[in-house]
């Protein structure tokens, strides 16, 4: 027997794409499958459109509109299967896509989430900006990916083929065992959208669990890119809950260096926007700095970090991708991590 697979879409207003993309989905050939549609208290017609035109796929209706993190959270409550797979509303799937990533983590018990290979939809020889072939972070807290340095993705030409260790898996196109989910509490709500699942990703890693990335499964996703400077409150989100990531997963003393370091760096890029011309860039970097001491004053608790002398992340890059990348000029993924130089 299979084991059971639930298909979780997170859907707010988003009409358009289930129209576009849920068809491939429920192509799907993989045999023991539910498809659930979780939503985020939409006010178009998409949950009216799915009754209507996908009858078979079960829809959660969510009270108000709780962000990535948390609707995610509450929506998963009401699921019942050996696997979720985070699914988003704007991804296009091929009919054999759960296979692969199932066969991997059936074969081995330690692997708690992996995610497919990620292509942009709109150029299907391009990594895609949210995940590419599996993400990585370097010692300051940035991530990056397999395929992807910052907002320059890589031509797909075979060159991550392997399944491998990765620090953290995508959430356009998450499988994540329901156990290790349920077992790391899920997302951290507090982050609400952007980057929870490297947070998710990375408690795993500290309980043990191992983080995938399988190419052998193909998804192409719409995305958007490198976020807009314009779009205050992505920034705002991205910069708090990369230092509140860091502040619950690191060790005191090494927190207060690293984000110490992590403040300066972010501070020279908002004054870089600043004079540019981009006032609500710089402005969403205070005010993120100033929630992250707030969160800090309010919130912190050494509980969330285990208590391990050793630690083996995979997917972690001991040295600067900032510096790689704006000073020596890296633009892949193996210029980074591979040369030396």
């Amino acid at each position: 027997m299979n084991p059971s697979v639930s298909i979780v879409i997170l859907n707010w207003n988003g009409r358009d794409y289930l129209e576009q993309f849920l068809p491939s989905v429920l192509a799907s050939t993989y045999p023991n499958k539910q498809i659930i549609l979780v939503d985020n208290a939409s006010t178009d017609d998409s949950v009216s459109y799915v009754k209507t035109n996908y009858p078979s796929v079960e829809i959660i209706r969510l009270p108000v509109n709780y962000g990535f993190a948390k609707g995610y959270n509450e929506g998963l409550k009401q699921v019942v299967a050996d696997y979720y797979v985070l699914l988003n509303s704007d991804v296009e799937v091929e009919p054999g896509w759960i296979e692969p990533c199932i066969q991997l983590m059936e074969s081995n018990k330690q692997i708690a989430a992996c995610q497919p290979k990620l292509l942009q939809y709109k150029n299907k020889e391009l990594f895609e900006y949210a995940g590419a072939c599996g993400g990585w972070m370097d010692y300051l807290g940035y991530p990056f990916a397999r395929g992807r340095i910052f907002d320059i993705c890589e031509k797909d030409e075979g060159q991550f083929e392997d399944a491998v260790p990765v620090f953290w898996a995508s959430g356009a196109a998450m499988f994540i065992r329901s156990s290790a989910f349920q077992e790391a509490k899920g997302f951290d709500a507090h982050f609400f959208a952007h980057q929870e699942e490297i947070d998710l990703c990375w408690r795993l890693q500290w309980a043990g669990y191992l983080i995938y990335s399988c190419p052998k499964s193909v998804v192409y996703h719409v995305g958007g890119g490198t976020l807009p400077k314009g779009n205050s409150q992505k920034v705002f989100l991205n910069f708090r809950n990369n230092l509140v990531m860091m502040a619950k997963n690191l060790p005191i003393p090494e927190a207060i260096v690293k984000i110490s370091s992590r403040f300066l760096l972010d501070g020279l890029s908002a004054t870089k926007s600043l004079l540019a011309g981009q006032g609500k860039y710089f402005v969403a970097v205070i005010h993120a700095h100033l929630a992250f001491l707030g969160w800090l004053i309010a919130k912190r608790s050494a509980s969330t970090f285990p208590d391990k002398k050793i630690r083996n992340w995979n997917g972690y890059y001991k040295g600067s991708v900032v510096w790689k990348h704006f000073v020596l000029g890296k633009k892949k993924f193996r210029e980074i991590v591979e040369n030396k130089n």
